[in-house]
């Protein structure tokens, strides 16, 4: 279910920092008190693969948000502990040392069940044991969320799990809501800040493409 348009899920989530600090994080009250935006990237699993170089070059990117007033979240199902270990893992063993920004820890995955974003196959009831019995990792797929000042998605996006994301694309798409926002055009396909965009009317889009 898509959820662009609506108000990101009500939920508390256990997070981590990096001094070790295990606390609740929500992100709808994160974006609407704070009046931020909100980019939320979940990853698959700590101590893995393509994961670490998301969140260091979300760490990386971390002034450019900031100066855009956006918060920046990462987000697993791994358990706080797991999180701190991996924060306290150097970058040149695999770790995500240097990493200031909270990560979700979704451990009970109650808030990656209501977003659709687990790694699931097939569910089977086993009439035995009377449980549930998962087909597939049971954990998040590389979902992007962009959540505006008043709690509303306003992108979201989902990779499989080989395929890492590019930073700058969320920063262009930050960017691009923010000239909605205050300026009232729309972007055009490739846009990006200082490029013309246009009013959302006919008129202004054939004269948009006549110049472009």
């Amino acid at each position: 279910m898509a959820l662009v348009g609506k108000k990101f899920p009500d939920l508390n989530v256990d997070a981590m920092n990096e001094m070790g600090d295990t606390f609740k994080v929500n992100v709808l009250e994160e974006a609407v008190n704070n009046k931020k935006k909100v980019v939320l990237f979940w990853y698959p699993k700590d101590f893995t693969f393509v994961c670490p170089t998301e969140l260091h070059a979300f760490q990386a990117a971390l002034p450019e948000f900031e100066k855009r007033n956006t918060i920046v979240i990462g987000a697993s199902c791994d358990t706080p502990e797991v999180h701190f270990a991996w924060l306290n893992t150097s970058k040149d063993n695999g770790g995500i040392e240097g990493v200031t920004y909270p990560i979700l820890a979704d451990s009970n995955r109650n808030l990656s069940s209501v977003l659709g974003i687990l790694d699931i196959t097939n569910e089977t009831y086993d009439e035995a044991t009377e449980t549930v019995q998962v087909e597939g990792d049971n954990v998040t797929y590389r979902a992007t969320y962009i959540i505006d000042e008043e709690g509303t998605v306003q992108h979201e996006s989902i990779n499989n799990m080989p395929l890492g994301r590019n930073v700058q694309e969320y920063i262009r798409l930050v960017d691009a809501l923010t000239h909605v926002q205050e300026k009232g055009e729309v972007c055009p396909a490739n846009w990006e800040e200082g490029k013309d965009a246009m009013n959302p009317n006919a008129k202004a889009t054939a004269e948009y493409l006549a110049s472009h």
